[in-house]
């Protein structure tokens, strides 16, 4: 499902469960080895899955151990992100992006004073004037996960929930622009993001991928 809407130079893998016998590395045991189960089998799956997409560019497996604000910590010369939800997970990595962001979500309503929480007024008022059948909330939030999880390799600093304001197209892509300074990125000063959205599987899934030179099959 993720990589429909991701572009042929990030490579991707997703479970919709959890398998028997996913092993970890040492490393990646000792950093939960107190955890309780449900978190144990997220980052077990989410780890098998960053594995078999690390596969597809060739790659061996490797201990990807969370780093700096649980950013996984990728094999040189990759970026990359990993997603988990209830039923999902999934992991998406390049050699040729500067960064990539995934999220995913159950689609369904935000709780009761979530989206107030996570989102700017005008976001609020664009999303209720868009049709029905999508949880336009949830897929704020999720898009919004996906942005911070695109700046923090660029940036190396948080990102707020109110400190970029995104704009969704019904066909599927949405764009963020950043209402902070961004970093620079390729000389220039990162400005925001564009990336694209699903619902399918009771799920929602986003996505941004920028690339490393401009490219043909980059969505605008």
């Amino acid at each position: 499902m993720i990589e429909k809407i991701l572009p042929p130079w990030v490579a991707s893998a997703e479970s919709f469960d959890d398998p028997p016998g996913v092993t970890l590395f040492p490393e990646e045991e000792a950093v939960i080895a107190r955890a309780v189960d449900k978190r144990r089998r997220e980052f077990a799956t989410a780890r098998h899955c960053a594995r078999q997409a690390l596969a597809h560019l060739g790659l061996p497996p490797t201990p990807i151990l969370p780093g700096e604000r649980g950013a996984p910590g990728w094999p040189g010369g990759v970026v990359g992100a990993i997603t988990h939800c209830a039923g999902y997970r999934a992991a998406a990595v390049s050699r040729d992006a500067l960064t990539v962001g995934i999220d995913a979500e159950p689609h369904e309503p935000l709780p009761d004073g979530v989206l107030d929480a996570v989102s700017l007024e005008a976001e609020r008022a664009a999303i209720a004037r868009l049709d029905g059948g999508v949880h336009w909330d949830r897929l704020l939030f999720s898009a919004k996960e996906s942005v911070y999880k695109a700046w923090f390799p660029l940036a190396r600093r948080w990102l707020g929930f109110e400190e970029a304001h995104l704009v969704f197209d019904p066909s599927g892509t949405f764009t963020a622009r950043l209402l902070v300074p961004g970093p620079s990125v390729a000389g220039r000063e990162l400005t925001g993001f564009t990336g694209r959205w699903l619902v399918a599987d009771g799920l929602v899934v986003t996505s941004i991928a920028v690339p490393e030179r401009p490219r043909p099959d980059h969505a605008a």
